[in-house]
């Protein structure tokens, strides 16, 4: 895989030098992909197959095909030209493992929330999360192959989300796509820096 830096196309000079990001959403929506098609480190993962401990506890219906789950997190590493760093947590989705979304979420600046439009209901557990503790988000729609298209607006009326949260379309498999996720996402939290700075003057 190319490893050259990417241009985050900021611009400014108020970007830090290395962020964490942290990579959330339902059971088998891609958070391990995203993380590996865009890492230029090889990626930390921590999948384990799934075991007969899983059936009836973790919903497969519309992802038979997975074998793996997540029991601890995804890390992998993207730099920009811009010299910002950004770290990637990928959180586990299964609900027995939310008690470590705490210490994962510790000094992240924002994240990133992988929906499945089969599975919307999914992802609401994580947008809750970051909205009760304040962590700005995007929501990033993993377009599965066959699965139903939406345009974004109305998904942000499925999700009752806020007018100023960004909605994105994105393949998790393809490193350009997951690029211009995390792009949206600096700018969103850069954005609501500079409004709260406005603020508070």
């Amino acid at each position: 895989m190319d490893s050259s830096p990417y241009d985050g196309g900021s611009g400014g000079t108020d970007v830090p030098s290395t962020a964490k990001i942290l990579v959330a959403g339902g059971f088998g929506v891609g958070k391990t992909t995203l993380v590996s098609a865009i890492s230029e480190i090889r990626p930390l993962r921590t999948e384990e197959p799934m075991s007969e401990r899983s059936v009836g506890v973790d919903d497969t219906a519309d992802v038979r095909a997975k074998t793996t789950t997540t029991v601890a997190m995804d890390f992998g590493r993207i730099s920009f030209k811009s010299q910002l760093v950004l770290y990637l947590f990928g959180t586990p989705g299964q609900e027995r493992f939310w008690f470590m979304w705490d210490d994962l979420s510790l000094g992240a600046i924002g994240a990133v929330v992988l929906a499945d439009t089969r599975r919307v209901g999914d992802c609401f557990a994580s947008i809750d999360y970051f909205e009760r503790n304040g962590v700005p988000f995007v929501v990033a729609v993993n377009c599965f192959d066959g699965a139903p298209r939406f345009d974004p607006e109305d998904i942000r009326i499925a999700m009752a989300l806020s007018p100023e949260v960004p909605v994105v379309l994105c393949d998790a498999r393809d490193r350009d796509s997951v690029r211009s996720v995390l792009v949206n996402l600096v700018r969103y939290v850069m954005a609501n820096k500079g409004h709260a700075s406005a603020g508070a003057r």
